[in-house]
């Protein structure tokens, strides 16, 4: 995949989540997830080209270890998928606190979050 159409891709997903924030009216709250967003959206792009990496190889890759041990084990990609999601989930939370308790938009930015 090309790195142009990965950045383009982050770009969107930036624009969708800064419309999702827009209603912040504190400056140092906007500086703090405006940075909170680049990372989300960075997270949401190569979480989408994991699960397309993990679809296509499946989620266990085989391995060799000498001459007579051999075996399977959980793929790299997996891996990477797991540690981004738990980061991902970390990030969401964050931005969302930023909102404030009771905010009519915390049902609907939570699951369009976690949709991603």
């Amino acid at each position: 995949m090309a790195v142009a159409d990965k950045n383009k891709r982050i770009k969107s997903e930036v624009a969708k989540m800064k419309r999702a924030f827009s209603d912040l009216d504190n400056e140092k709250k906007k500086d703090i997830v405006n940075n909170l967003i680049d990372n989300m959206a960075f997270m949401t792009v190569t979480l989408q080209d994991l699960q397309q990496i993990i679809n296509e190889v499946g989620c266990v890759e085989e391995y060799q270890n000498g001459e007579n041990q051999r075996g399977f084990k959980e793929s790299t990609a997996v891996r990477v998928y797991n540690s981004l999601i738990k980061n991902y989930n970390t990030v969401v939370k964050l931005a969302l606190d930023q909102l404030g308790p009771g905010t009519a938009k915390d049902d609907a930015l939570a699951a369009f979050m976690m949709k991603q």
